[in-house]
Protein backbone atom coordinates (compact mmCIF):
# COMPACT_ATOMS: atom_id res chain seq x y z
CA UNK A 1 0.00 0.00 0.00
CA UNK A 2 1.07 3.56 -0.65
CA UNK A 3 -0.18 6.93 0.60
CA UNK A 4 -0.48 10.03 -1.53
CA UNK A 5 -0.79 13.57 -0.19
CA UNK A 6 -2.22 16.42 -2.28
CA UNK A 7 -1.01 19.57 -0.51
CA UNK A 8 -3.15 22.30 -2.01
CA UNK A 9 -3.46 25.99 -1.25
CA UNK A 10 -6.86 25.52 0.38
CA UNK A 11 -7.09 21.82 1.25
CA UNK A 12 -4.89 18.86 2.11
CA UNK A 13 -6.06 15.49 0.84
CA UNK A 14 -4.58 12.12 1.77
CA UNK A 15 -5.45 8.80 0.14
CA UNK A 16 -4.14 5.24 0.37
CA UNK A 17 -3.96 2.98 -2.70
CA UNK A 18 -3.34 -0.71 -3.01
CA UNK A 19 -1.14 -2.24 -5.72
CA UNK A 20 -4.04 -2.27 -8.19
CA UNK A 21 -4.75 1.43 -7.70
CA UNK A 22 -7.89 0.90 -5.64
CA UNK A 23 -8.45 3.76 -3.20
CA UNK A 24 -8.76 2.28 0.27
CA UNK A 25 -9.00 5.38 2.46
CA UNK A 26 -9.45 9.06 1.69
CA UNK A 27 -9.32 12.10 4.01
CA UNK A 28 -9.49 15.86 3.38
CA UNK A 29 -8.99 18.86 5.68
CA UNK A 30 -8.50 22.62 5.18
CA UNK A 31 -4.89 23.73 4.68
CA UNK A 32 -3.45 25.80 7.55
CA UNK A 33 -2.92 28.73 5.20
CA UNK A 34 0.14 30.82 6.00
CA UNK A 35 1.54 28.41 8.60
CA UNK A 36 4.42 26.15 7.61
CA UNK A 37 4.62 24.38 11.00
CA UNK A 38 0.84 23.94 10.92
CA UNK A 39 1.03 22.45 7.43
CA UNK A 40 3.71 19.94 8.46
CA UNK A 41 1.70 18.92 11.51
CA UNK A 42 -1.52 18.55 9.51
CA UNK A 43 0.11 16.31 6.89
CA UNK A 44 1.79 14.15 9.52
CA UNK A 45 -1.45 13.77 11.49
CA UNK A 46 -3.42 12.76 8.39
CA UNK A 47 -0.85 10.16 7.36
CA UNK A 48 -0.78 8.70 10.86
CA UNK A 49 -4.58 8.60 10.98
CA UNK A 50 -4.79 6.73 7.68
CA UNK A 51 -2.07 4.26 8.70
CA UNK A 52 -3.84 3.60 11.99
CA UNK A 53 -7.03 2.76 10.09
CA UNK A 54 -5.16 0.49 7.67
CA UNK A 55 -3.02 -1.09 10.34
CA UNK A 56 0.05 -0.73 8.13
CA UNK A 57 3.01 1.56 7.53
CA UNK A 58 3.01 2.93 3.97
CA UNK A 59 5.24 4.78 1.55
CA UNK A 60 4.36 8.49 1.31
CA UNK A 61 4.40 10.68 -1.79
CA UNK A 62 3.44 14.34 -1.77
CA UNK A 63 2.19 16.61 -4.54
CA UNK A 64 2.61 20.31 -3.85
CA UNK A 65 2.46 23.68 -5.61
CA UNK A 66 5.94 24.60 -6.74
CA UNK A 67 8.93 22.30 -6.88
CA UNK A 68 12.07 21.46 -4.94
CA UNK A 69 15.08 23.29 -6.32
CA UNK A 70 17.75 20.75 -7.35
CA UNK A 71 20.38 23.28 -6.22
CA UNK A 72 19.11 24.36 -2.82
CA UNK A 73 16.72 21.57 -1.81
CA UNK A 74 13.97 24.03 -0.88
CA UNK A 75 10.63 24.88 -2.49
CA UNK A 76 10.53 27.41 -5.33
CA UNK A 77 7.84 28.60 -7.76
CA UNK A 78 4.97 28.00 -5.32
CA UNK A 79 1.89 30.20 -5.08
CA UNK A 80 1.49 28.84 -1.52
CA UNK A 81 3.99 31.42 -0.30
CA UNK A 82 4.50 29.93 3.17
CA UNK A 83 6.18 26.92 1.53
CA UNK A 84 8.78 28.99 -0.33
CA UNK A 85 12.34 28.46 0.81
CA UNK A 86 11.38 25.44 2.94
CA UNK A 87 12.95 21.97 2.81
CA UNK A 88 9.51 20.38 2.63
CA UNK A 89 10.60 16.83 1.79
CA UNK A 90 13.26 16.71 4.50
CA UNK A 91 10.96 18.25 7.11
CA UNK A 92 8.12 15.85 6.30
CA UNK A 93 10.54 12.92 6.33
CA UNK A 94 11.67 13.95 9.82
CA UNK A 95 8.06 14.32 11.00
CA UNK A 96 7.06 10.91 9.62
CA UNK A 97 10.27 9.00 10.32
CA UNK A 98 10.78 7.77 6.76
CA UNK A 99 11.80 9.01 3.29
CA UNK A 100 9.18 11.06 1.45
CA UNK A 101 8.97 11.60 -2.30
CA UNK A 102 7.75 15.00 -3.43
CA UNK A 103 6.71 16.35 -6.82
CA UNK A 104 4.88 19.28 -8.33
CA UNK A 105 1.10 18.85 -8.22
CA UNK A 106 0.77 19.05 -12.01
CA UNK A 107 3.41 16.32 -12.33
CA UNK A 108 1.38 14.18 -9.95
CA UNK A 109 -1.72 14.74 -12.07
CA UNK A 110 0.16 13.69 -15.21
CA UNK A 111 1.63 10.61 -13.52
CA UNK A 112 -1.80 9.52 -12.27
CA UNK A 113 -3.42 9.78 -15.68
CA UNK A 114 -0.45 8.11 -17.39
CA UNK A 115 -0.42 5.21 -14.91
CA UNK A 116 -4.06 4.10 -14.95
CA UNK A 117 -6.05 7.01 -16.36
CA UNK A 118 -6.73 8.69 -19.68
CA UNK A 119 -3.11 8.29 -20.81
CA UNK A 120 -2.59 4.68 -19.73
CA UNK A 121 -0.51 2.81 -22.30
CA UNK A 122 0.63 5.94 -24.13
CA UNK A 123 4.33 6.52 -24.74
CA UNK A 124 4.30 10.26 -24.05
CA UNK A 125 1.62 11.95 -21.93
CA UNK A 126 1.29 15.68 -21.34
CA UNK A 127 -0.94 16.45 -18.37
CA UNK A 128 -2.33 19.98 -18.25
CA UNK A 129 -3.72 21.85 -15.26
CA UNK A 130 -6.00 24.77 -16.09
CA UNK A 131 -7.65 25.95 -12.91
CA UNK A 132 -6.64 28.70 -10.51
CA UNK A 133 -3.24 28.47 -12.17
CA UNK A 134 -1.80 26.79 -15.24
CA UNK A 135 0.75 23.98 -15.06
CA UNK A 136 1.73 20.77 -16.71
CA UNK A 137 3.60 17.52 -16.36
CA UNK A 138 5.34 15.13 -18.74
CA UNK A 139 5.38 11.34 -18.42
CA UNK A 140 7.47 9.27 -20.85
CA UNK A 141 7.01 5.48 -20.93
CA UNK A 142 5.56 5.58 -17.43
CA UNK A 143 8.34 7.72 -15.94
CA UNK A 144 7.87 11.28 -14.75
CA UNK A 145 10.16 13.81 -16.44
CA UNK A 146 11.32 16.46 -13.97
CA UNK A 147 14.18 18.06 -15.90
CA UNK A 148 17.59 19.44 -14.96
CA UNK A 149 16.02 22.44 -13.20
CA UNK A 150 12.93 20.65 -11.88
CA UNK A 151 10.58 22.64 -14.13
CA UNK A 152 9.66 20.24 -16.95
CA UNK A 153 6.11 20.88 -18.13
CA UNK A 154 5.84 24.47 -16.89
CA UNK A 155 4.28 25.72 -20.11
CA UNK A 156 2.08 28.25 -18.28
CA UNK A 157 4.98 30.63 -17.77
CA UNK A 158 5.92 30.92 -21.39
CA UNK A 159 4.50 33.94 -23.24
CA UNK A 160 1.21 33.50 -25.06
CA UNK A 161 2.28 32.57 -28.61
CA UNK A 162 1.20 34.33 -31.79
CA UNK A 163 -0.37 37.26 -29.89
CA UNK A 164 -2.56 39.77 -31.65
CA UNK A 165 -2.08 43.49 -30.86
CA UNK A 166 -4.81 43.47 -28.18
CA UNK A 167 -2.90 40.77 -26.27
CA UNK A 168 0.46 42.54 -26.20
CA UNK A 169 2.33 43.19 -23.90
CA UNK A 170 -0.15 41.28 -21.73
CA UNK A 171 -1.30 41.10 -18.14
CA UNK A 172 1.18 41.19 -15.27
CA UNK A 173 1.82 37.69 -13.91
CA UNK A 174 2.69 36.81 -10.33
CA UNK A 175 5.98 35.36 -11.62
CA UNK A 176 7.16 38.92 -12.39
CA UNK A 177 6.70 38.83 -16.17
CA UNK A 178 3.87 39.88 -18.45
CA UNK A 179 1.77 38.01 -20.96
CA UNK A 180 2.26 34.50 -19.56
CA UNK A 181 -0.05 31.79 -20.89
CA UNK A 182 -1.39 31.35 -17.34
CA UNK A 183 -2.77 34.90 -17.38
CA UNK A 184 -5.07 33.93 -20.26
CA UNK A 185 -6.05 30.27 -19.87
CA UNK A 186 -6.44 29.91 -16.10
CA UNK A 187 -9.92 30.24 -14.66
CA UNK A 188 -9.16 33.75 -13.33
CA UNK A 189 -7.78 34.59 -16.77
CA UNK A 190 -11.12 33.77 -18.39
CA UNK A 191 -12.96 35.88 -15.80
CA UNK A 192 -10.55 38.78 -16.30
CA UNK A 193 -10.99 38.69 -20.07
CA UNK A 194 -14.78 38.68 -19.74
CA UNK A 195 -14.64 41.61 -17.32
CA UNK A 196 -12.41 43.61 -19.65
CA UNK A 197 -14.92 43.10 -22.47
CA UNK A 198 -18.15 43.65 -20.50
CA UNK A 199 -17.33 45.47 -17.29
CA UNK A 200 -18.79 42.61 -15.22
CA UNK A 201 -16.82 40.12 -13.13
CA UNK A 202 -18.24 36.61 -13.56
CA UNK A 203 -16.78 33.28 -12.43
CA UNK A 204 -15.87 30.77 -15.17
CA UNK A 205 -18.92 28.49 -14.63
CA UNK A 206 -21.17 31.51 -15.10
CA UNK A 207 -19.46 32.43 -18.36
CA UNK A 208 -19.64 28.86 -19.65
CA UNK A 209 -23.32 28.62 -18.73
CA UNK A 210 -24.17 31.96 -20.31
CA UNK A 211 -22.43 30.94 -23.54
CA UNK A 212 -24.47 27.72 -23.62
CA UNK A 213 -27.64 29.83 -23.35
CA UNK A 214 -26.62 31.93 -26.35
CA UNK A 215 -25.20 35.01 -24.63
CA UNK A 216 -23.04 36.76 -27.23
CA UNK A 217 -20.48 38.30 -24.87
CA UNK A 218 -19.97 35.00 -23.05
CA UNK A 219 -19.64 33.09 -26.32
CA UNK A 220 -17.06 35.60 -27.56
CA UNK A 221 -15.08 35.19 -24.33
CA UNK A 222 -15.18 31.40 -24.69
CA UNK A 223 -14.02 31.62 -28.31
CA UNK A 224 -11.07 33.81 -27.26
CA UNK A 225 -10.27 31.40 -24.45
CA UNK A 226 -10.30 28.37 -26.76
CA UNK A 227 -8.11 30.12 -29.29
CA UNK A 228 -5.56 31.04 -26.62
CA UNK A 229 -5.56 27.57 -25.11
CA UNK A 230 -5.06 26.11 -28.59
CA UNK A 231 -2.12 28.41 -29.30
CA UNK A 232 -0.50 27.64 -25.96
CA UNK A 233 -0.85 23.89 -26.39
CA UNK A 234 0.34 24.04 -29.99
CA UNK A 235 3.72 25.15 -28.66
CA UNK A 236 3.82 22.04 -26.49
CA UNK A 237 2.84 19.81 -29.41
CA UNK A 238 5.55 21.34 -31.58
CA UNK A 239 8.23 20.64 -28.96
CA UNK A 240 7.07 17.42 -27.29
CA UNK A 241 4.70 15.81 -29.84
CA UNK A 242 2.85 13.83 -27.13
CA UNK A 243 0.60 10.87 -27.83
CA UNK A 244 -2.14 12.40 -25.69
CA UNK A 245 -2.89 15.64 -23.83
CA UNK A 246 -4.99 15.17 -20.67
CA UNK A 247 -6.77 18.23 -19.35
CA UNK A 248 -7.18 18.74 -15.61
CA UNK A 249 -8.22 21.48 -13.22
CA UNK A 250 -11.52 23.30 -13.04
CA UNK A 251 -11.65 24.17 -16.73
CA UNK A 252 -11.36 20.46 -17.64
CA UNK A 253 -15.08 20.19 -16.82
CA UNK A 254 -15.97 22.38 -19.83
CA UNK A 255 -16.95 19.76 -22.40
CA UNK A 256 -16.80 22.02 -25.45
CA UNK A 257 -13.01 22.39 -25.08
CA UNK A 258 -12.33 18.82 -26.18
CA UNK A 259 -13.68 19.48 -29.66
CA UNK A 260 -13.02 23.18 -30.15
CA UNK A 261 -9.42 23.40 -28.96
CA UNK A 262 -8.00 20.62 -31.20
CA UNK A 263 -9.91 22.12 -34.12
CA UNK A 264 -8.10 25.41 -33.50
CA UNK A 265 -4.62 24.08 -32.72
CA UNK A 266 -4.31 22.48 -36.17
CA UNK A 267 -3.52 25.93 -37.57
CA UNK A 268 -0.47 26.29 -35.35
CA UNK A 269 1.00 22.78 -35.09
CA UNK A 270 3.88 22.19 -37.49
CA UNK A 271 2.39 19.11 -39.15
CA UNK A 272 0.06 18.26 -42.01
CA UNK A 273 -2.15 16.21 -39.66
CA UNK A 274 -2.44 16.29 -35.86
CA UNK A 275 -3.26 12.91 -34.34
CA UNK A 276 -2.85 13.94 -30.69
CA UNK A 277 -6.19 13.93 -28.84
CA UNK A 278 -7.22 16.28 -26.05
CA UNK A 279 -9.05 14.21 -23.44
CA UNK A 280 -10.63 14.65 -20.00
CA UNK A 281 -9.10 12.94 -16.96
CA UNK A 282 -10.36 9.56 -15.79
CA UNK A 283 -9.71 10.28 -12.13
CA UNK A 284 -10.82 13.92 -12.01
CA UNK A 285 -10.15 15.63 -8.68
CA UNK A 286 -8.52 12.44 -7.37
CA UNK A 287 -5.67 12.51 -9.88
CA UNK A 288 -3.38 14.72 -7.80
CA UNK A 289 -3.48 12.53 -4.71
CA UNK A 290 -3.32 9.33 -6.77
CA UNK A 291 -0.27 10.58 -8.66
CA UNK A 292 1.45 11.47 -5.39
CA UNK A 293 0.93 7.89 -4.23
CA UNK A 294 2.34 6.56 -7.52
CA UNK A 295 5.60 8.45 -6.91
CA UNK A 296 6.53 5.20 -5.15
CA UNK A 297 6.23 2.42 -7.77
CA UNK A 298 5.98 -1.16 -6.55
CA UNK A 299 9.63 -1.93 -7.38
CA UNK A 300 10.86 0.98 -5.23
CA UNK A 301 9.13 -0.02 -2.01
Amino acid sequence: MRIGVDLGGTKIEVAALDDDGEMLVRRRIPTPVGSYPGTLAAVAALVQEVEAELGARCSVGVGTPGVLSPDTGVIKNSNSSWLLGKALDADLAAALGRPVRLANDANCFALSEATDGAGAGAQVVFGVIVGTGTGGGVVIRGHLLTGANGIAGEWGHNPLPWPDPSEFPGTNCYCGRRGCIECYVSGPGLSRDYEQATGFRVAPPGIVGAAARGDGAAEAAMARYEDRLARGLAHVLNVLDPDVVVLGGGMSRVSRLYENVPARWREFVFSDLVHTPLVPPVHGDSSGVRGAAWLWPADAE
